[in-house]
C-alpha cells in the first residue's frame, strides 16, 4: 500500500498546515544606502576621453528575524579622467528574504551567492540613473557570477585551512 502524500515519513499524517517544503521568497528590495560625489565639477566637464573606473563588490548577510534575511550587496565606484576624480559612488542595496525549511548548509551559498545575483539588476539601474544624472554616460555593469565567486572564495578558504592544518602537524 502507497502512503499518501499528506503523510509523515513514518506514515503518520501531517498535522493540518504542517509545511515542511523548502521555500525561499523576496520580502522587499531597497536602497539602503547611497553617495554620489561629483568633487571636481564643473572642470570635469572639460576633459574629453573615457574615465577609468575601479569597481569594488562586497555582500553582508544578517538574520533579522527568524526565517527572515537581509542581504546587502555594497557597490562603490571610483572613475578617474586624467589625474582627477570625475564621480564616486557608494551604494549598499538590500533585499529582504524569507527563507523557511533550507538545510544549513545550503543557507550560505544562497545567501552570498543566489540572493545577491537577484539584487543585481536592480542595484545595476540605480547605480546607472545616478551616474547618469550626474552628468556623465550611464555607468552599466557587466553581469556578474555571485556563485561563481562564492564557490571560489569557499574553495580558497578551504585550501588555506587544510595547509595550516597540515602545517601544524608534527
Amino acid at each position: 500500500m502507497d502512503t499518501p502524500e499528506n503523510a509523515a515519513p513514518n506514515g503518520d499524517p501531517l498535522a493540518n498546515g504542517a509545511d515542511t517544503a523548502p521555500s525561499v521568497g523576496v520580502i522587499s528590495q531597497y536602497v539602503k544606502d547611497f553617495s554620489f560625489e561629483n568633487p571636481n565639477s564643473p572642470a570635469i566637464y572639460q576633459i574629453q576621453g573615457q574615465p577609468a573606473f575601479d569597481v569594488q563588490f562586497n555582500i553582508g548577510a544578517a538574520e533579522v528575524a527568524q526565517d527572515v534575511h537581509e542581504v546587502t550587496l555594497k557597490i562603490d565606484v571610483r572613475a578617474q579622467m586624467e589625474d582627477q576624480v570625475a564621480f564616486i559612488v557608494d551604494l549598499s542595496y538590500s533585499g529582504l528574504f524569507a527563507i523557511r525549511n533550507i538545510p544549513e548548509e545550503h543557507l550560505q551559498p544562497f545567501l552570498l551567492g543566489e540572493a545577491p545575483r537577484l539584487l543585481f539588476p536592480f542595484a545595476r539601474r540605480v547605480l546607472a540613473d545616478a551616474v547618469r544624472d550626474g552628468g556623465f554616460p550611464p555607468l552599466m555593469l557587466e553581469p556578474i557570477d555571485f556563485n561563481g565567486l562564492y564557490e571560489q572564495q569557499r574553495m580558497e578558504r578551504d585550501a588555506q585551512l587544510q595547509a595550516g592544518g597540515e602545517a601544524g602537524q608534527a
